[in-house]
């Protein structure tokens, strides 16, 4: 059974204003530090012109933490921006903070909050994705039961991937894997068997904290 993580859904961008200053922070899900370099260059040559192109990075394999302050004052924006993944348990993360400097100088306070905020907005904006083992199951379930089952495979970290609302409703979930056992016989004694739960099988793969709503 695989390990369970967190790491950024895709890339998220973000833009802050400080006393004129722009603030551009970017977030990317990466595997090796070979790709966390790469994208910090490409920042640099896209915006070469700034003032600032600090960065930090993160990889599980090896407990990577890489970071930079790029000519800020030590200690004021690549470390800070580290603080955001570790705070919020990602990992397998690189993000590139942009700073056009607006004429007015901030201060470590401010600079500190700055590019925290940045970090922050630009994960906020890539949205999670937890890397799991998880167990595919199908339920079928009537209508009566439907809110309670709703509730549950919430209160056990489970991820509803399809509904289908028919003459009964189905749903494709995943449960963690860890929670199975407990889920489904939680479900069997709620619903008296009237749910039904026919088991796909187990992967480990990421799957987004939040699906998209489906228009």
């Amino acid at each position: 059974m695989g390990e369970s993580y967190l790491i950024p859904a895709g890339l998220g961008s973000a833009e802050i204003v400080e006393k004129r200053s722009r603030f551009l922070g970017r977030v990317w899900p990466v595997e090796t530090e070979a790709e966390a370099r790469q994208r910090i260059e490409e920042t640099k040559k896209c915006h070469y012109d700034a003032r600032h192109n600090c960065w930090c990075y993160v990889l599980r394999e090896g407990n990577i933490l890489r970071y930079s302050d790029d000519g800020e004052p030590q200690g004021t924006a690549g470390q800070p921006m580290l603080n955001v993944f570790l705070r919020e348990g990602v990992t397998n993360a690189v993000c590139v903070v942009t700073r056009y400097f607006g004429g007015i100088l901030l201060g470590t306070g401010g600079l500190v909050r700055a590019y925290t905020q940045s970090a922050k907005a630009a994960l906020d904006a890539a949205g999670l994705c937890r890397v799991a083992t998880w167990e595919q199951c199908t339920l079928g379930c009537p209508y009566s039961y439907y809110e309670r089952v709703a509730r549950l495979c919430a209160a056990h970290g489970c991820v509803v991937e399809d509904t289908d609302f028919a003459s009964d409703v189905t749903l494709e979930v995943l449960i963690p894997a860890e929670a199975a056992a407990a889920f489904l016989a939680e479900l069997r004694e709620m619903s008296a068997a009237a749910v039904t739960a026919l088991p796909q099988g187990a992967v480990h793969r990421p799957v987004p904290l939040t699906l998209p709503e489906k228009e």
